[in-house]
């Protein structure tokens, strides 16, 4: 059975068709649980009783799932329901090249800044063993914003010996493998190799990508015919006219790239797609260059006024093309393609080394780590993403270990331009892992147009350790510390860094991530008893500001231990503006800071800092409900409840953000709302006792003593097994009317030195006991006036 418009096939409503193929017919239709168009490509019933097709057709789905690159279409899901194979893939609103040629040739600049992005693709499939063998018009999607997907590896098939064919430090194709004999793939588009049924390699799709770009910049194929027959014959014994005749504006230099992919011996043409790619941009990179040089002379400006400025005068509308430096930039995380996935640490550890490098850098906004490592371990469109983050750049890349060998592929995006800046692979020898970083920092700064000072410089290339040990186990304590935040895991991480400072006592990174770990074991998800805890932290962070004042990073941990554990709000204040001025991109700091305000009442300038740290971070939810707690602690309830509610539109299942709206709703008196909640934060983190806390407190306002009494009792069996802190006690005592009992359990609080405390001079909850004597004296001595 055929899908119809209005259909259901699983979770996906069919909408409307798109076109079909010799492997099946393509709809549109919108996954119904996620809420976003898809488009299906269905196979004909008669095919999936042929066990070839249908195996080709999984064969597809499980190539082009394989690879994660921004000119690839992205697969989402192989399915069959109701006897139907299908494949659901992402939505790709534009034309095809083809319907593109319909209106004549492309300009050589447009013809090769396609085939750049096509040639892109096929680098990332022949390096995952993929030959792609059916590169025509047809399968080359043009979006609006000018980007290009290559689209259907049905004719595809993976390497049979795994990932990588042939040896991957050498600079040999890598070769796939089918039943000679066998004809595959589009007549007009085939290298002679496959129109005779041989083995075919890379090679073969290079050759039918010199035939798209003969096609984009001429209007007519190389290699024509009025019969199948007579096409083949002309592939593999015919020569295309010389381009220039065609196209006299071509160059000689584009000409020759052209007919040398076009050769009729694969021996004779570009040996890999990566080497025809580097001539590829050489060629645009020529052209944009003559296209910028024309303008200049359009609008009367030398080249020596074009080295003073970056563009021409904004008084006519007649600019330069010249791309001015960018100016922020978002680094995703690598991604892990050896086969050892305990590498992960690796490739998170490389990433934040070139964020960190990056970020020193004054005339750059860097997106924080906390913002981009949401994108581990997905399928990531680099434009997308740098429009979700907000920067004009993306650096987006693979890494690989094979024996002794560390390979990192990258690719800068401008996402303003939607465009290729620039690609490269770098190899070196794990041990040479810091010479491998810093050369990658330095290409990328040469390529955003950075100008550096010699100091900047320094910066970028700043080594924190020489030992590569203590290095890898600084990367696997970062890797166990953010990861997962639960106990275990962070006690992994302790272990690692404290392995590392044993092995490089001065390094002052490693005292940075301890005392980081030791800080989240003292939140209100850590387990650990503040006394117990933040000494460590403190000790860690002060050891780390001893070897080297410079880091931000030990200077906002040491900030927050001074608010949270100190009570000392002049040194946290101190201490988080010199994280920002160290570091005016470190998100982190700008919440901290935010904090310090929101603590002392300075609402106003709470609510200016909170938007700040989410300018920085615009991925983050906790960034985002921050802003909603100076609201809460000012008092603006309609205004947080907003907040919240602009927070769950992001993520329905975050349960901190659920907690904050019953809180919110119970400030106003909505009990049952608050409820509703809080309830939903309990059932999304149930072994979180914060959430049952502030639950109980709820009820014992909404009246119900008998559920916050359950909660009473609940708490207490916890706090036989874990530590629990007493300001929890206190909350529940203080929603059911206790004033005594709360007070007893504040007195404990302030033994315990509880974080909450900090913010006494704020908490809506709090204001029954302000009026009382004993609360001026609690915060009094918690470094606060009320």
């Amino acid at each position: 059975m055929i899908p119809a418009a209005g259909s259901r096939l699983g979770r996906y409503e069919i909408i409307a068709p798109l076109g079909a193929g010799g492997m099946g017919e393509v709809w549109r239709a919108r996954d119904t649980r996620l809420d976003r168009e898809v488009a299906i490509k269905v196979l004909p019933a008669e095919f999936a009783r042929d066990a070839d097709r249908l195996h080709r057709f999984e064969q597809e789905a499980r190539a082009a799932s394989a690879l994660n690159h921004p000119n690839i279409l992205t697969i989402y899901e192989i399915g069959a329901e109701q006897g139907i194979h299908f494949i659901a893939t992402e939505f790709i609103a534009g034309e095809t090249l083809r319907e593109r040629l319909s209106a004549g040739p492309l300009s050589p600049l447009e013809a090769l800044d396609v085939a750049v992005q096509v040639a892109g693709a096929l680098q990332a499939a022949h390096a995952a063993g993929i030959v792609h063998r059916d590169i025509k018009p047809e399968n080359i999607m043009l979006r609006p914003d000018g980007y290009v997907k290559v689209l259907d590896f049905g004719l595809a098939r993976v390497a049979e010996r795994g990932r990588f064919q042939s040896d991957p430090e050498s600079p040999t194709i890598i070769r796939a493998e089918t039943i000679p004999g066998t004809v595959m793939g589009t007549a007009h588009y085939m290298s002679p190799e496959q129109a005779r049924g041989l083995k075919v390699d890379g090679r073969s799709d290079i050759f039918s990508l010199g035939i798209v770009l003969y096609e984009m910049l001429t209007g007519v194929l190389p290699f024509s015919g009025p019969t199948m027959s007579d096409v083949l014959v002309a592939i593999l014994q015919g020569e295309p006219e010389p381009l220039q005749r065609r196209v006299p504006s071509v160059s000689g230099e584009l000409e020759a790239c052209v007919m040398k992919a076009l050769k009729k011996s694969s021996d004779e043409r570009w040996q890999t797609i990566s080497v025809m790619l580097d001539e590829l941009k050489r060629q645009r990179q020529r052209l944009e260059f003559q296209s910028n040089a024309t303008a200049i002379w359009y609008t009367g400006q030398t080249i020596s006024e074009l080295s003073q400025t970056s563009a021409a005068p904004a008084s006519t509308a007649r600019r330069t093309r010249i791309r001015r430096a960018i100016d922020s930039l978002a680094v995703l995380p690598l991604v892990n393609e050896s086969a050892d996935q305990n590498l992960e640490y690796l490739a998170e550890g490389i990433t934040e080394s070139i964020i960190n490098s990056l970020s020193q850098l004054p005339k750059l906004r860097v997106t924080p780590r906390s913002a981009v490592f949401r994108y581990c371990g997905r399928t990531v469109d680099p434009q997308q993403a740098g429009q979700e983050l907000g920067v004009r750049a993306v650096l987006s890349g693979r890494m690989l270990q094979h024996a002794d060998q560390l390979i990192i592929r990258v690719e800068l995006t401008d996402v303003a331009r939607a465009s290729h800046l620039w690609g490269d692979q770098y190899r070196r020898r794990i041990t040479d892992i810091f010479q491998l970083q810093e050369e990658l920092a330095q290409d990328i700064s040469e390529k955003l147009r950075l100008k550096l000072t010699g100091e900047e410089k320094r910066r970028l290339v700043r080594r924190y350790t020489d030992n590569t040990e203590a290095y890898h186990l600084y990367l696997k304590g970062r890797h166990y510390t953010t990861t997962r935040r639960t106990e275990e895991w962070i006690r992994k991480g302790i272990e690692h860094f404290q392995q590392a400072i044993d092995l490089d006592p001065n390094y002052a990174l490693a005292y940075a991530g301890l005392a980081d770990a030791y800080a989240f074991l003292a939140s209100s998800t850590g387990g650990w008893p503040p006394r117990q805890a933040y000494p460590k932290a403190i000790a860690a962070a002060q050891k780390a500001l001893a070897l080297d004042d410079s880091l931000a990073e030990a200077h906002c941990s040491l900030g927050f231990s001074h608010l949270l554990f100190n009570w000392n709000f002049a040194e946290a204040e101190r201490e988080f503006k010199r994280a920002i001025e160290l570091n005016p991109g470190y998100a982190n700091a700008h919440d901290g800071y935010g904090f310090y305000l929101k603590a002392t009442a300075q609402h106003e300038a709470a609510i200016r800092e909170c938007e700040r740290a989410a300018e920085l971070d615009p991925l983050s939810l906790f960034a985002a409900l921050s802003r909603g707690w100076a609201f809460y602690f000012a008092r603006r309830f309609d205004r947080a409840i907003r907040q919240g509610l602009k927070v769950l539109e992001a993520d329905p299942n975050f349960p901190f953000a659920w907690k904050f709206l019953g809180m919110s709703y119970g400030q106003q008196g909505a009990y049952a709302a608050a409820i509703d909640a809080l309830e939903r934060a309990v059932e999304l983190a149930a072994d979180v006792p914060d959430f049952r806390a502030h639950l109980g407190y709820v009820c014992g306002m909404a009246g119900q003593r008998e559920t916050a009494q359950r909660v009473i009792e609940e708490l207490t069996q916890w706090a036989k097994q874990r530590y629990l802190p007493a300001y929890y006690f206190a909350l529940v005592r203080l929603g059911m009317g206790e004033t005594d009992e709360a007070f007893a359990w504040l007195e404990k609080a302030y033994e315990e030195r509880s974080g909450f405390l900090a913010f006494v001079a704020v908490e809506p909850m709090l204001d029954p006991l302000r009026a009382d004597a004993r609360f001026g004296e609690l915060a009094r001595r918690s470094g606060l006036s009320v």
